[in-house]
């Protein structure tokens, strides 16, 4: 990895990190908040390499349409998906139920204390 790729993955986890619990967001959403909306891959792949650090809540960022394309990733089966019903968010055939009540826009978001 690169120190520039390593100081992305950076602001990413520094993003993901503040999702609320119960809350999802999409790749394309943490790219755009970091003022690179085209680098929603490059999220992607800084979440793959997520999984060592304990505080990034990787599970919490799905694709644009609430689908659990990540959960792959995870160890076990279904992994990603126990973590996000363990906060209360339903999911039918890998996809959020309700995704748009679930979905924390970080960009816009005044009700934590956003900052990047």
């Amino acid at each position: 990895m690169t120190k520039s790729n390593d100081n992305f993955f950076q602001r990413v986890y520094d993003i993901v990190r503040q999702i609320p619990y119960g809350k999802v967001t999409s790749y394309g959403a943490i790219a755009k908040a970091l003022g690179t909306a085209r680098s929603a891959r490059m999220v992607g792949w800084a979440m793959n390499a997520s999984h060592h650090l304990d505080d990034v809540p990787a599970h919490r960022v799905v694709n644009r349409k609430g689908l659990l394309t990540g959960k792959l990733h995870f160890d076990g089966t279904n992994l990603m998906q126990q973590l996000l019903e363990n906060e209360g968010i339903q999911i039918k055939d890998n996809q959020i139920v309700d995704f748009e009540s679930h979905f924390w826009e970080p960009i816009t978001d005044n009700s934590s204390d956003f900052t990047i």
